[in-house]
């Protein structure tokens, strides 16, 4: 199993799109997302990328897929339980899912006090590491909370060939295409379609018109406000707009 471990240091403010049924600002938790060509549901053997629900650290073996969960973390004094892949650690789903199911990805820790502070959680699509083709999806939902009294603000990133090292294109990287997200205490359903995803225009190099579905390595989800403690669960996770 290769470990991937990439991280950005910048904010993502704007949630404008512009898809059909999607012209104004997107709000990943309301209907009219939920209920859009982009964010509509796909059948699960079809779009399911993780619900923890085998227990293991492989996301769902199908459509190609069945790569594996990582936590990532800083050299400057951030930390993460379960044990970031490159100290040793091996992911571990926890007991209580979303709606009543049985497992999610759970973690828990702090961010660092310095500057340059990163810690979080990810998947790759395949293993060994590589490009995973999910042009035939118009985005991605999942479930996720926060433990009461630690950090509400995490950001999602979704790494490309433009964006990613391995992709050998990038001359200033990990500027994944994503978005900031506020998190409740109560499990939450954000449905994130590629076009609302944005890169952070003030650097990295390239910058694309958008994310590349064609060529996705992953998902992430960054924490980085500095000294802040982190408990973040994260279930049922797919693809959607399957045929929009």
């Amino acid at each position: 199993m290769r470990i991937n471990v990439t991280f950005a240091l910048a904010a993502i403010m704007s949630l404008t799109v512009g898809c059909a049924g999607l012209k104004k600002k997107v709000d990943v938790t309301g209907a009219d997302v939920k209920n859009s060509s982009e964010g509509r549901s796909c059948p699960k053997d079809v779009g399911l990328i993780s619900d923890g629900e085998n227990n293991s650290n492989q996301i769902a073996d199908i459509q190609s897929r069945g790569g594996y969960w990582y936590t990532f973390v800083d050299d400057a004094g951030s930390s993460v339980v379960p044990e970031a892949g490159k100290n040793g650690g091996t992911f571990a789903m926890s007991e209580g899912g979303a709606n009543g199911t049985k497992y999610a990805a759970h973690i828990t820790g702090t961010v660092g006090g310095g500057n340059a502070v990163y810690v979080g959680v990810g998947f790759n699509f395949v293993d060994p590491k590589g490009q995973y083709d999910a042009s035939k999806y118009k985005g991605v939902k999942f479930w996720a909370k926060k433990g009461p009294g630690t950090a509400d603000k995490v950001k999602l990133k979704v790494p490309d060939k433009a964006t990613d090292p391995d992709g050998k294109i990038c001359k200033e990287c990990f500027n994944d295409f994503g978005m900031d997200l506020t998190l409740n205490d109560q499990w939450t359903e954000y449905v994130i379609p590629f076009a609302a995803m944005k890169q952070d225009k003030t650097w990295g190099s390239p910058h694309p018109d958008g994310v590349d579905p064609a060529t996705l390595y992953g998902m992430q989800f960054q924490f980085n406000q500095a000294g802040q403690p982190f408990d973040f669960w994260l279930d049922e996770i797919e693809f959607t707009g399957c045929g929009g």
